[in-house]
């Protein structure tokens, strides 16, 4: 027995180790206990595999993806992808919990390596945190920059770069060449979109804005295994960080270009008739009274916000409506019947003719509804919360999908057919696409709603309103109508087409 005593100190520090582990070993148990504890309380789910969870069961389109799983599993359902958690709503009545009721608590929107890097981390506003500066820039953006007053004073800019694609079109037409009206509507809404936001900008500025705005979008909306998968975070094993370093940098020397020669402008004392956006956060930024001081990377995350959200997902709408119409020979007839009337055929109908045109605003938001340009609104809780009975932890992300939202059959007869009528009569008639009717949300809901949709609504309308005045195309059967992969739900195939004019003579233009 006496050989088996250990001394004092020798016990002491033997014990030590052991209890440490001990100790480790009884705290991990009750953390995994807590945990499933915690899991009884989420939403249900499918079954996932170890490391990378629920990321096999993304096949873009993700939408339609979290439409298949949502139909199968039910309306909310948890996913994990890697380390991450994430909610899935598919359904107005969800829709409405998260976006109205538990607004307050799902107002960040997860942020990525991509979204750090194009918005200069936080200095952006798309991916901002919610908090002072925030709701500055949401004031400034309902106020003076995407405002009614800012839109109607930068309508000539619109109207002219309609004219422009028209003109463009118009040269093909007379040259007996089909045209590739994708790429007619893509230049169109990035010329908008770089003229409202820097009407200073030379062509070749515009010209590499758009090259810019098409990688930046591809980044985005590409699948990046450093936001999920936590060994490979910073290994860049897809490429994706030294292409969006490149990117950035590149967007960065453009911006920056266009904001100093602005202020050589003013420094010569130079002053133009029409702000450009830019012009209006300039002069926010020299304010000293202001309640946030703006700063430059501020001023050109905010800028790239634009570009990205607003020339990519204008130009899907744009192709999807017409794409709609052009399969649908009696909405496209109605809709004409409704120009000729209004409009007429000796000019060109324009934004003010807007509120006069019944079908044409019906013909939209049933092409918002089937095809959202942005099919999934993002957000993350800054808490934990309860909803229909489930636990949601604090930093949860949130993907409500409105692909599926808009076409909930609870709401909705034939959710997947395009009837533009629906929105004349009946139940559904006059239901508004402003983010307060829960099975209609193109642009979203709640804090984080689009805060470009007052003027999506006058330019996205009108082109398409243009386009079916000025042309007749011919078509064969019918047009596809599959999706594409990225961040804006836009077709896979290009539209083209051979064009004829559809009024002679054509209107002044």
């Amino acid at each position: 027995m006496a050989n088996t005593q250990l001394p004092l100190p020798l016990s002491f520090s033997f014990s030590l180790p052991i209890l440490t582990v001990a100790f480790a070993t009884l705290s991990l148990i009750i953390f995994l206990l807590n945990q499933r504890r915690k899991a009884k309380h989420l939403p249900p789910s499918p079954p996932s595999l170890p490391i990378i969870g629920h990321l096999h069961l993304l096949k873009p389109p993700i939408h339609r993806a979290l439409d298949r799983l949502t139909t199968t599993y039910g309306p909310l359902l948890h996913l994990r992808f890697g380390s991450s958690l994430c909610i899935v709503a598919g359904s107005a009545d969800l829709a409405r919990e998260f976006l109205k009721n538990n607004d307050a608590v799902f107002t960040n929107r997860p942020s990525t390596a991509a979204s750090r890097q194009f918005a200069y981390n936080d200095a952006g506003f798309a991916f901002a945190p919610f908090g002072p500066y925030w709701r500055f820039m949401k004031r400034l953006c309902m106020s003076e920059l995407l405002g009614s007053h800012t839109v109607a004073q930068l309508r000539p800019v619109r109207n002219a770069e309609v004219r422009s694609m028209l003109n463009s079109i118009l040269s093909k037409v007379k040259q007996n060449e089909p045209v590739n009206l994708s790429k007619e509507i893509i230049k169109l809404t990035n010329n908008e979109i770089t003229r409202m936001a820097a009407s200073t900008a030379a062509g070749s500025e515009t010209e590499e804005a758009r090259e810019l705005v098409k990688q930046v979008a591809e980044i985005i909306g590409s699948f990046n295994l450093d936001d999920f998968i936590g060994i490979c975070r910073g290994m860049d094993l897809q490429g994706l960080g030294k292409r969006m370093r490149d990117v950035h940098s590149r967007f960065d020397m453009l911006l920056e270009g266009i904001m100093r020669g602005k202020e050589e402008e003013k420094r010569q004392g130079k002053q133009r008739e029409m702000k450009d956006l830019i012009d209006i956060l300039l002069e926010v930024a020299a304010d000293e009274n202001a309640e946030i001081k703006l700063t430059r990377e501020n001023i050109k995350g905010f800028i790239m916000d634009l570009f990205t959200a607003g020339s990519d997902s204008s130009a899907a709408t744009i192709e999807w409506a017409l794409a709609e119409l052009i399969n649908h020979p009696d909405a496209l007839q109605k809709l004409k019947d409704e120009l000729d009337q209004v409009v007429g055929r000796e000019r060109l109908v324009e934004e003010t003719d807007l509120p006069n045109l019944p079908y044409l605003n019906a013909a939209m938001k049933e092409a918002m509804r089937l095809h959202p340009a942005a099919t999934i609104s993002h957000r993350q809780s800054i808490k934990e919360v309860t909803v229909n009975g489930y636990t949601i932890p604090a930093d949860t992300s949130l993907f409500v999908n409105l692909w599926s939202v808009n076409r909930d059959p609870k709401y909705w007869v034939d959710p997947n057919e395009f009837k533009p009528e629906r929105f004349l009569e009946g139940p559904t008639a006059g239901l508004d696409i402003k983010g307060l009717n829960f099975q209609l949300l193109p642009f979203g809901s709640g804090r984080r709603g689009c805060p470009g949709m007052t003027l999506a609504m006058q330019a996205v309308p009108v082109a398409v309103a243009a386009l079916v005045q000025c042309f007749d195309w011919k078509v064969d059967g019918k047009l596809d109508m599959e999706e594409g992969i990225g961040l804006v739900s836009a077709r896979t195939r290009q539209l083209v087409l051979p064009v004829v004019p559809r009024l002679q003579p054509f209107p002044a233009i």
